[in-house]
């Protein structure tokens, strides 16, 4: 029985096909992988660099791109015909030496390009004070290395981005720019999966073992079930980045800080490093987020991704002040009142909930009786905006124990005026950081962050935390902003460039319109009513992500409204405003338009 990976291209690929095709290529792909009479068989490539890649015929008109070895076979993409033969004779494939993991390389092109750089060349050669046997210690492939050896300046370098695969342009990169040979094998260490392993020995051909080693490349489909499933699920659980796939399975015996980006994917370590707990830890999982409304959406995202019921029945979605009332509760026999006489407030409830763990279990059971606290784990998104009685509430629920707390966040959206150090509040984290951005293009990356200014923010840890490192991978559309003479005209243009996006084919649950107040909100639904598009405040948009997102009224004395006059309040309220509207830029995976009516946001002027 052959064993199918598939390459995370593929489903975004079949996803745009016509309905006929796509339902073509799934019965195909399901007698392949049953092996069955009628199933596509791989067919040889004429002029292939790689005598291992073939292409499968999966609908008429339609070819699938595979790399094959023994029984494995390796499904890159889904092309025309003539496109799928030239997909296949152009690329070749290998094993990196160094960390194991599979790689693709554009060798027609690289071809192109070597006489080019060979002319080009001049005296000076950019790793002339390098040897090749540093080179080839960083997993430079062997077959490169007279290609390396042209090379004159980092725009060389920069150039053959495209052409490489990242684990042989990544230590390129950080030498070019003066970088040492440590400083490479950090960013390298980025694309590693797992933790190394100092007695396995990497075999170049062993590919099916290569593949298991590259989960943001290939995820093996055993059956007809987990085919479907592959193809179908959202590509940040299927596929996930080395970073992403390395911080949610590791064992701690610490507290866990991981900072990011937007679009870093910190939320989605934190779904897996919540379902890897429920799966192989050792009690109750919470996981902890910012709203009711984010509680709702991370809930749906387990119960479609975790297919065990036992397993994500260990997991529970809770907000820190709706598990405080829940355990006063608990602990009373009714519901606590937030207002009318005898009414508390929600810093008191906060408060008496974790006193009440506390008088429960006492500080020094945690680790000779864990099973009294009520999780054993603990996951928090949006960790920046916790408060510090949230914070102390968090850490007595669970033991002093080995992969207590896991925790995520990004102090540059932080929309609360929350300012703590995790260690004043007993939670002595070590940090990790996540500094590419797979959802943003580098045109929205490069606005939002002139819109936040500000330069570095208040970490989670002792110091601060800056932007510096934090990059996209690809390229996008530039933002659009616009202005007009009136809030009518504004509205209009609103219902015209949503309408316009509806027409390109962009799903209608894949926009949002944000706005900074609940008037702007009212308005834009009166004006999109028949359009069942995502209209929300700017807070109500946080931690979501979205294909395109249209965000109105950012004038002058709506973002921000009229700030205090003390100056320290007046500074602290400015940054929450324009970390609200960073927030807001940063959920576009494609494309942002912003619009004003009179003069625009102050935040606008750069």
């Amino acid at each position: 029985m052959p064993r199918l990976a598939i390459g995370p291209e593929f489903p975004r690929e079949l996803g745009a096909l016509a309905q006929p095709v796509r339902r073509d290529v799934v019965v195909a792909l399901r007698r392949f992988l049953a092996n069955v009479a009628g199933a596509p068989h791989p067919e040889s490539v004429r002029g292939a660099r790689d005598a291992r890649v073939a292409t499968l015929r999966l609908a008429e008109g339609r070819r699938g791109v595979v790399v094959r070895r023994r029984d494995v076979y390796w499904l890159r993409t889904v092309l025309p015909d003539p496109e799928a033969w030239s997909y296949a004779a152009r690329h070749r494939y290998g094993v990196n030496p160094v960390l194991g993991v599979v790689e693709e390389w554009d060798a027609e092109s690289l071809e192109r390009i070597e006489p080019a750089l060979r002319r080009s060349a001049g005296g000076s050669r950019l790793f002339e004070a390098i040897c090749d046997g540093d080179l080839l210690a960083l997993g430079i492939d062997v077959r490169a290395l007279p290609l390396v050896r042209l090379i004159t300046t980092e725009a060389d370098v920069a150039a053959l981005e495209p052409l490489l695969p990242p684990t042989q342009y990544v230590p390129l990169a950080v030498l070019a720019r003066g970088g040492t040979l440590a400083e490479a094998w950090r960013e390298l260490d980025g694309c590693r999966a797992f933790e190394e392993d100092p007695e396995e020995r990497v075999d170049p051909e062993d590919f099916h073992r290569a593949l298991l080693r590259s989960p943001d490349r290939a995820a093996f489909a055993a059956d007809r079930a987990e085919l479907d499933r592959l193809l179908t699920e959202p590509g940040w659980w299927v596929f996930p980045h080395p970073p992403q796939h390395r911080l949610a399975r590791a064992r701690y015996d610490h507290p866990v800080l991981v900072v990011g980006g937007s679009g870093t994917g910190k939320t989605a370590v934190a779904l897996r490093r919540a379902a890897h707990l429920a799966a192989h830890g050792s009690g109750p999982v919470l996981l902890v987020t910012f709203s009711q409304g984010l509680c709702d959406e991370l809930s749906g995202r387990l119960d479609r991704l975790i297919q065990d019921e036992l397993v994500r029945k260990r997991i529970e979605v809770d907000n820190p002040e709706r598990l405080a009332m829940r355990l006063v509760a608990q602990a009373e026999g009714r519901r606590p009142a937030l207002v009318g006489p005898g009414a508390r407030t929600m810093d008191e409830l906060i408060d008496e909930a974790r006193l009440l763990l506390s008088r429960e279990t006492g500080d020094l059971l945690d680790d000779v009786e864990p099973g009294r606290k009520p999780y054993r784990h603990i996951v928090v998104d949006e960790g920046q905006d916790v408060s510090p009685a949230q914070w102390r509430l968090l850490r007595a629920a669970a033991p002093r124990a080995a992969d207590d707390l896991f925790i995520v966040g990004d102090p540059h959206q932080r929309v609360t005026d929350t300012r703590v150090t995790l260690a004043a509040v007993g939670i002595p984290a070590i940090q990790f950081s996540l500094k590419v951005s797979h959802r943003l293009s580098r045109e929205v990356l490069a606005f939002a962050v002139r819109v936040r200014g500000g330069g570095p923010a208040d970490g989670l840890v002792k110091g601060m935390s800056a932007l510096y490192g934090f990059r996209s991978a690809r390229f996008g559309s530039r933002p659009v902003v616009r202005g007009y003479a009136s809030a009518e005209a504004e509205l209009a243009g609103l219902a015209h460039t949503v309408a316009a996006w509806l027409d390109e084919g962009v799903p209608a649950d894949a926009i949002a319109v944000g706005a900074r107040n609940q008037e702007l909100v009212r308005a834009a639904k009166r004006t999109l009513r028949d359009v069942p598009v995502r209209v929300s405040t700017f807070a109500g948009l946080k931690g979501l992500e979205f294909e395109r997102v249209a965000l109105i009224g950012v004038a002058e004395g709506v973002v921000p409204e009229r700030p205090p006059e003390e100056p320290g309040a007046r500074a602290r309220a400015l940054q929450r405003e324009r970390s609200m509207l960073y927030v807001a830029c940063t959920r576009a995976r494609s494309m942002l338009y912003i619009s004003h009516s009179g003069r625009g946001s102050p935040f606008l002027s750069f």
